[in-house]
């Protein structure tokens, strides 16, 4: 008999089977290079028929369940009052607490409404961390966003647990300038993005909860990303690992008093969002600004059977399984990368692997968008689609015209949910780590195109002349 060593660690396995595959399309690398300079280096404007992996975003692109296309079946399409909204908004009060269930077509719309509702010219809205789309809202609403997170969440190796945790110090210093009277609310995301999809701990936001009620503030929450936040509290927080993924999931939400929802991640659906609260007379105010931009309150821009799919989706995601295949699938990446010596965004996030432009490419100054040059490279390397957060998708200060330079200059390897396998895993490690062995002749790039406003979606670019000191070959990795 062999006995089994107890330290071994066991293999784990996706906690669903396959019922139906979508066939690949492989090209050569002429057909990249040609396809790339078509797109002026520019992953978004890539037609998705030339692409091998897409890493692009995991925004609308997981794989629904056979009980979500199930559901699909049963959607109601009545213009008013769809059984599908009842389910929705049962499965939001369930499932994160909330009251108030406003449907939206996408979370962008969602922050569209709640910008409008709260902010007035001249308002200042801290938050852990900038979002492009977030800001923007916030910005044409008449508010000025200040970034109040952690300053460990802009260095990418430092390895704190919580990089998307508030720092009370310097929210009390936004109120010593403008007064918390100019505060309408503290716009907090789990699993902050741009810092590499690095949670908040329950510790903090208590803290926070206590920071506003102090000082008669609101905190709305960007709860794109909050089951794979609850995770990391499990995994990472004193006095959670026996707690299950729903119940903090549920916590979190409790300490909040409204929410922006983009369900193409967690939710698991391909469109459709929601804002959230408890309050409701801020409820009665948003279904009059819905049914002005999105919808009537009961549809929000979505058909019946996207507010089913979601419904069933929300109830999925805060399954520990589903979770921890989802979480374990961005660490296999990861770590096959950190042991290569490919520099990368650490702790591991929860929906990407972030690359660290700036340590790959130190031969491109950041004026010439390194992240965007290295996306550019890994694509036409291999056919792996990502894309770039750093100076393109910062933008520029509206007030000086002068670009945004933030610390992080990083390449997103973001992995859908449900639809793709290890193998395919190995395939992205294999052409990072060849694509950063030759780092050296990677170019930087230049704006043909710069539009007003989110230039990171439909800039266009084109290789730049090296900088004079700047032109010097990079290390190897």
């Amino acid at each position: 008999m062999i006995e089994q060593p107890q330290s071994r660690r066991r293999s784990w396995a996706e906690p669903f089977k396959i019922k139906m595959v979508e066939l690949l399309k492989t090209t050569t690398i002429d057909d990249r290079r040609r396809a790339i300079r078509d797109a002026g280096y520019n992953t978004f404007l890539l037609r998705s028929e030339d692409v091998y992996i897409d890493l692009l975003t995991d925004s609308g692109v997981s794989a629904m369940s056979d009980r979500q296309w199930a559901g699909m079946m049963v959607g109601d399409e009545a213009y008013a009052g769809s059984a599908n909204f009842y389910h929705l908004e049962e499965a939001v009060r369930t499932n994160y607490g909330y009251r108030y269930t406003v449907p939206t077509h996408q979370g962008r719309g969602a922050e569209h409404i709640v910008s409008r509702l709260l902010i007035k010219p001249g308002d200042y809205v801290p938050g852990n961390m900038y979002f492009t789309t977030t800001r923007l809202h916030q910005e044409l609403a008449g508010g000025t966003f200040v970034d109040v997170v952690i300053d460990e969440a802009h260095d990418p190796q430092h390895e704190h647990p919580f990089k998307g945790n508030v720092d009370f110090a310097k929210l009390d210093a936004l109120v010593e300038r403008v007064g918390a009277e100019r505060i309408p609310y503290v716009s907090v995301a789990t699993c902050v993005n741009m810092a590499g999809g690095q949670p908040i701990s329950l510790a903090n936001l208590r803290e926070l909860r206590s920071w506003c009620d102090r000082h008669d503030v609101l905190i709305v929450h960007d709860m794109t990303r909050v089951a794979e936040n609850a995770w990391f509290i499990k995994q990472r927080e004193a006095g959670y690992a026996e707690r299950s993924v729903a119940s903090i999931v549920n916590e979190i939400c409790s300490l909040t008093d409204a929410a922006t929802m983009s369900a193409k991640k967690d939710a698991l659906v391909n469109i459709g969002g929601f804002l959230a609260m408890n309050d409701e007379a801020l409820y009665q105010r948003a279904c009059g600004l819905i049914v002005v931009y999105e919808g009537l309150h009961t549809y929000g821009g979505l058909a019946g059977r996207d507010m089913e799919a979601m419904a069933i989706g929300i109830r999925e995601s805060v399954d520990d399984d589903h979770i921890r295949a989802r979480i374990g699938q961005v660490e296999y990446l990861g770590e096959q990368l950190t042991r290569a010596g490919v520099p990368i965004v650490r702790p591991i996030g929860g929906h990407a692997v972030f690359l660290d432009a700036r340590r790959i490419l130190p031969h491109v100054p950041q004026e010439q968008f390194p992240a965007q040059a290295l996306a550019a490279a890994l694509y036409v390397d291999s056919g792996v689609r990502s894309m770039e957060r750093g100076a393109v998708s910062a933008g520029r200060n509206a007030a000086t015209g002068e670009n945004y330079m933030p610390k992080l200059e990083l390449v997103r390897l973001t992995i859908p949910r449900r639809v793709y396998t290890q193998a395919h895993m190995d395939v992205v490690a294999e052409s990072v780590i060849d694509v950063c062995a030759s780092a050296s002749s990677i170019k930087g790039l230049r704006f043909t195109y710069e539009p007003e406003n989110l230039r990171f979606f439909l800039g266009r670019f084109e290789e730049a002349a090296p900088q004079g000191a700047h032109a010097k070959v990079a290390g190897s990795v």
